[in-house]
């Protein structure tokens, strides 16, 4: 993968983690960005297994770069301390796994100045939870949350200089931002690529087929020294692609696949042939 990392959100390959593993290995792929093992959400795994989930991936040769953490996923006017006591335990699944970084987000219903003070008032809280850990939080952009616009993710990381950032080209087309408008407006403070694509309409495509001018954007994150593209496919599988009728099959959506396995592979295919074509 030349100078770049390729991670993976590989519970999309499966939710079973020794089929998880065979795919990253499959792809080329070395390190995971740990959301889902064996089924459940990492917030809900108990240390020991998230200890057992690090054996076998060291015996695989493989890495964690990432807790993908649903931290931040609540509403601003949820309380907050049941929700700081979770990302403790994923603080603690971070540590354990060695993860450099773990995934966060800014709150759903963050409409006024009084919700956007709660909602940077709590990311500080976090950020000093973390401090001394080894672990940086990064902030991601997604639809719906204080941090969906750009600019939104420019007031949160000023704000709080400790936290790190996720660029997701995907989520801003879902917002109807220009990915290239907000990459020249947080490039400077990306810690990593999510490496998701989409149409116009919003749906999913693997990475160079929709609107996220990729190439471009992964070309310029390698020129400033960045080097993590973490893979988060989330193609639609089409599971009863093979019980089509033969003149049925014109009308499949060509960004469907016949299994999560399947549309993993193309996926990784996709950022492979990227970083190759980026030389």
């Amino acid at each position: 993968m030349s100078k770049y990392i390729l991670s993976a959100f590989a519970d999309e390959a499966s939710p079973l983690l020794y089929e998880q593993i065979d795919a990253m290995r499959e792809s080329g792929i070395t390190h995971l960005e740990m959301r889902g093992v064996n089924g459940r959400n990492v917030s809900s795994m108990t240390h020991e297994e998230v200890r057992c989930a690090k054996y076998m991936l060291d015996e695989a040769g493989l890495s964690v770069w990432s807790i993908g953490s649903p931290v931040g996923k609540i509403r601003i006017s949820d309380p907050f301390e049941p929700h700081l006591d979770s990302f403790k335990r994923l603080l603690d699944a971070a540590v354990t796994c060695e993860a450099s970084v773990m995934r966060i987000f800014s709150f759903y219903d963050v409409k006024t100045d009084a919700d956007k003070a709660e909602a940077i008032a709590r990311l500080q809280k976090l950020a000093e939870t973390a401090k001394g850990s080894g672990v940086l939080l990064c902030h991601e952009n997604e639809k719906g949350i204080y941090g969906d616009t750009a600019e939104n993710c420019v007031e949160i990381l000023s704000a709080v200089p400790e936290l790190g950032s996720v660029f997701d080209p995907a989520n801003f087309i879902q917002c109807g931002v220009d990915p290239l408008t907000a990459w020249g407006m947080l490039a400077e403070k990306t810690t990593y690529l999510h490496i998701k694509d989409a149409l116009s309409d919003g749906k999913v495509v693997p990475a160079g087929c929709g609107l996220g001018n990729l190439p471009a954007i992964i070309a310029d994150f390698g020129a400033r020294g960045g080097k993590v593209l973490s893979l988060e496919p989330h193609l639609t599988v089409f599971k009863g692609l093979a019980d089509l009728e033969e003149d049925q099959k014109t009308d499949i959506d060509p960004y469907s696949y016949p299994s999560a396995r399947d549309a993993f592979r193309v996926a990784a295919d996709a950022v492979k042939g990227i970083v190759e074509q980026i030389g």
